[in-house]
């Protein structure tokens, strides 16, 4: 059996063996959501592929796993949203004069130029920004990275011009709003920052309720849309703000160690003591341990330009907190955790010294995951021999749009509920991401989104197809209680390789792309075999297939309403309603049954088919059903639904030497096109021999499908007429043309004479016309004259 390797990146290069520290089980800590925003793509992508491969080491490899995620309920970018968000609400109240407020706005429009977009502060003549002057300020420079370039010209846009977009749509909505007089509402991303530098002072950081009502609310935004992504929810969720006094202890202990050091009441770890002790530090990013950006953005934008550090990577594990910023008592003073520490803590209570996995996204690499693993380290090492508290470091790939990693600080994001409401199903997010590798990037576009509702297509078909030939061949048995297997024209073995590939894919560091292309190649297969075995197809074998499809969408999360072990066939339906009875759920395919037999009835056809079909007591077939105690509509109403297919399937039968030609034709179109596409049941038509095969289909996605083609027909019809048209046009102007006689179609002002037919001897000049000019209009006066004179037969002139 395959050995599952995965790629760690504590150790770079390909997978590595994964060897769990407890045989069968897994402890597993994954970095969750600092909750401030809305969740975006970007967020689906790192909890949504998390989610595929804590599913597939479940219940494909079936590991025991216990599953953690903190939410990171105070930080710097949440203590800037709940206070500015207090501060404008306080601002809000105030009674303002218009001058005052136009002021206020004013006043904030240029502090926040001056703070992020500095070049619109520039001016040949020296005047000073404002709304009424920004728009020409705007393009003069900054109209390189509106067009989609950068700001010198050169190369590809990034983070850098996406920052820049995002400042300058402020602005633009802010003048908008000035002008306007909405200030408040339409200018409130320029009033935020101001106000914050105003009156942050004011804010009263023992009263924890300002950041952590706005936090509550926002985890249980998050929550919900994992929810709706089909995203189980962690065994263990930690918070930072109930762990603050364990964090405290945590860094005491470090600092004990010789770690660490107080300065100023921040607590700070000491990177040059820790490597002296044997301890490498940057173990998953070491190239990046220099860069300063990336420090400064680990440490938070509230931490900018801390003094006091001995070295300058070194990072804090606790700081002293600033006027507006939440406290906590602590062995150094009122303060705050620093953001790399709760990790640390959380992960260690609940899981203890070591783990087998920790993950995020890649972007936490360092410095987020390298502080992690070095405070940790220097906590649980003793005696100076080094600590390994994390086996496997495994990143989520970052999603990106146009060349620029999707994040809530660029706000170049798509929300996921947006997402889902105007461009992806559930079904749809997951399928993108597991068409890709889960620790590659993934760049948004059409493109991805196509291949994946394809990819989706393809297997819903071929569910569709399979249940319908099962539903055929079983006669009314419910589809789930058949036991059909067998393997001929080698459908078996097919499984079986496929199976194999599948279990190499998954073992090769979860290669879903890989994986998805073995079900592809699986169907593709299965396919061929329904389509060149069309009267002696291998059910059973069918069957296996499409239950084994249906375990690994199962295992992969692609059926929201289906749970383990995924044993039955096809997408789970959520159609049925428990609350009804068996009567009441197949009451609509009754009705079109007494519907379709009394109008046969009408017909007096004399046809001893439809008779004993007509005769067919099909409420008993259903009464036999409904006492198995199913409530599944597909398996009630097929009693109802075979009956009026193989009525329909006669009358086109006897259509072609009936009298009432027309009338059958027209019942047999409506019963597929209208009666059964409104209970969702599509009729695919066979060979005589076969008959319809019987479909269940959503009905909103028949009535797309019937509307997409009355619009091609449309289309088509359209085309055609304007074809009609085009050819009339041509012909009145053929007949127009045709009405000039060939002795007068050259008399214009190109030339100055003519001889008795028309012809011209002189140019306009009063030169001898050339004799290879006269050559070529002979033969348009040869066309003419014949033109003309098929015209005056024609017209009997």
């Amino acid at each position: 059996m395959e050995q599952l390797k995965v790629h760690n990146s504590l150790k770079p290069g390909p997978p590595v063996p994964f060897v769990p520290r407890e045989e069968g089980k897994v402890s597993w800590y994954v970095c969750g959501p600092t909750v401030y925003d809305h969740s975006h793509l970007g967020h689906a992508r790192n909890y949504v592929s998390t989610d595929i491969i804590r599913r597939i080491m479940l219940e494909y490899f079936g590991y025991k796993v216990k599953f953690v995620m903190n939410i990171t309920d105070v930080d710097d970018k949440i203590i800037l949203k709940a206070r500015r968000q207090r501060l404008l609400e306080l601002e809000k109240s105030k009674t303002y004069s218009e001058p005052e407020l136009s002021k206020l706005a004013a006043t904030a429009f240029e502090s926040y130029a001056k703070g992020n977009l500095p070049e619109l502060l520039n001016s040949s003549d020296g005047s000073e920004l404002s709304p009424n002057n920004y728009i020409a300020r705007r393009d003069a420079a900054y109209g390189k990275v509106l067009a989609g370039s950068t700001l010198t010209g050169e190369g590809k846009p990034g983070d850098a011009e996406a920052k820049m977009k995002m400042h300058l749509a402020n602005l633009t909505a802010a003048t908008k709003a000035i002008q306007e007089k909405k200030i408040f509402g339409g200018a409130d991303e320029i009033l935020l920052p101001y106000l914050d530098s105003l009156y942050k002072e004011s804010i009263d950081g023992k009263d924890h309720t300002i950041f952590t009502d706005v936090t509550k609310y926002w985890e249980d935004d998050f929550m919900e849309d994992m929810d709706a992504l089909n995203v189980m929810r962690p065994d263990v969720i930690t918070r930072v703000t109930t762990y603050v006094p364990k964090i405290a202890v945590f860094v005491e202990q470090i600092i004990k160690k010789g770690f660490a050091y107080e300065s100023d009441g921040s607590v700070y770890f000491d990177i040059a003591a820790f490597e002296k002790a044997g301890n490498p530090y940057a173990r998953l990013r070491p190239e990046s341990r220099n860069d300063k950006a990336l420090q400064e953005e680990g440490e938070g934008s509230l931490s900018k330009n801390v003094g006091g550090k001995r070295g300058a990577g070194d990072f804090a594990l606790w700081k002293k907190s600033k006027a507006g910023e939440p406290v906590w008592p602590s062995p150094w003073g009122e303060g705050r955790p620093g953001w790399h520490i709760e990790c640390s803590v959380m992960a260690s209570d609940v899981l203890g010294s070591q783990m087998d996995i920790h993950s995020g996204g890649i972007d936490l690499a360092f410095p987020h995951h390298d502080n992690e693993l070095a405070q940790s380290e220097a906590y649980f090492c003793e005696h100076g021999k080094p600590h390994n508290w994390v086996n496997y470091f495994l990143h989520m790939g970052h999603l990106s749009i146009a060349g620029s990693k999707m994040s809530k600080s660029l706000k170049n994001f798509q929300t996921i509920k947006d997402a889902l409401k105007k461009d992806y199903t559930p079904r749809g997010v997951r399928v993108v991401f597991l068409l890709g590798r889960w620790n590659d990037g993934v760049e948004i576009s059409p493109d991805m989104r196509t291949m994946a509702e394809g990819w989706e297509s393809t297997v819903n078909n071929f569910f569709v197809n399979v249940k319908s030939l099962l539903a055929e061949a079983g006669a009314g048995a419910d589809i789930k209680s058949l036991s059909l297997n067998g393997s001929a024209h080698g459908l078996q073995e097919i499984l079986e390789k496929s199976q194999a590939e599948m279990r190499a894919a998954l073992s090769d560091s979860f290669d879903t792309p890989r994986a998805m292309r073995v079900l592809s190649e699986l169907i593709s297969q299965s396919n061929i075999h329904i389509n060149t075995h069309k009267l002696d197809i291998d059910i059973r074998g069918l069957e296996s297939i499409a239950r084994w499809i249906t375990k690994i969408v199962g295992i992969f999360g692609l059926d929201a309403n289906a749970s383990p072990p995924y044993d039955g066939l096809g997408w789970a339906s959520s159609a049925s309603n428990s609350k009804l009875t068996a009567k009441e759920i197949v009451e609509p395919y009754s009705a079109v049954y007494e519907k379709v037999t009394a109008e046969v009835k009408q017909l007096n056809l004399h046809s001893e088919v439809l008779d004993r079909l007509i005769g067919v007591d099909v409420d008993a077939e259903f009464s036999t059903l409904s006492s198995s105690g199913t409530k599944d509509p597909e398996v009630l109403a097929m009693p109802y639904l075979r009956t009026v297919s193989k009525i329909r399937d006669e009358l086109r039968k006897l259509a072609p030497s009936s009298p009432a030609k027309k009338q059958i034709l027209s019942l047999s179109d409506r019963i597929r096109d209208v009666d059964l596409t409104l209970l969702g049941v599509y009729l695919d038509d066979r060979t005589d021999d076969q008959g319809a095969l019987i479909k269940f289909i959503p009905k909103e996605e028949l009535l797309a499908q019937k509307e997409e083609k009355a619009a091609k027909e449309r289309e088509k019809a359209a085309a055609k007429e304007a074809q009609r048209l085009a050819r009339e046009k041509e012909e009145l102007a053929k007949a127009e043309k045709a009405k000039v006689s060939p002795a007068d179609m050259f008399r214009d002002e190109r030339f100055s004479a003519w001889d008795e037919e028309g012809m011209p001897t002189k140019t306009k000049e009063g030169e001898d016309v050339p004799k290879s000019a006269l050559k070529k209009l002979k033969k348009e006066w040869d066309r003419q004259k014949k033109a003309h004179d098929e015209w005056k037969a024609k017209s009997g002139v």
